[in-house]
């Protein structure tokens, strides 16, 4: 599977904690995604802002439920009740709450 075919595309910093959460979840549930790292400088991830609304990391695009989503607590929630022994049905392009992440501004 090419990096483009990958379902999930995970935008994140380097030796950011919040997005190693993301990844270390991401892995324990054997998701295959692909990684985008992002702009150090809060102000310039217009690529995130683009998907996302917010200029905040981590932030995920799940294409099988076509959820957005930032803020690694809601992330890891989100990626455990759908893909984890809870939601192990692992849906295909429905079956998610259409989640678009949480209002509040974010800690992350």
């Amino acid at each position: 599977m090419s990096q483009s075919d990958q379902p999930i595309t995970f935008y994140r910093l380097q030796a950011c904690p919040f997005c190693e959460r993301v990844a270390r979840t991401l892995d324990e549930l054997e998701l295959d995604y692909s990684s985008r790292f992002v702009e150090p400088m809060h102000s310039q991830r217009n690529v995130v802002k683009r998907v996302s609304g917010k200029r905040s990391v981590p932030a995920i695009v799940d294409e099988r439920t076509g959820v957005t989503m930032s803020e690694s607590a809601n992330i890891v929630d989100y990626l455990e009740k759908t893909y984890g022994a809870e939601g192990s049905e692992r849906p295909d392009a429905a079956g998610a709450t259409g989640a678009s992440g949480d209002p509040s501004g974010g800690d992350e």
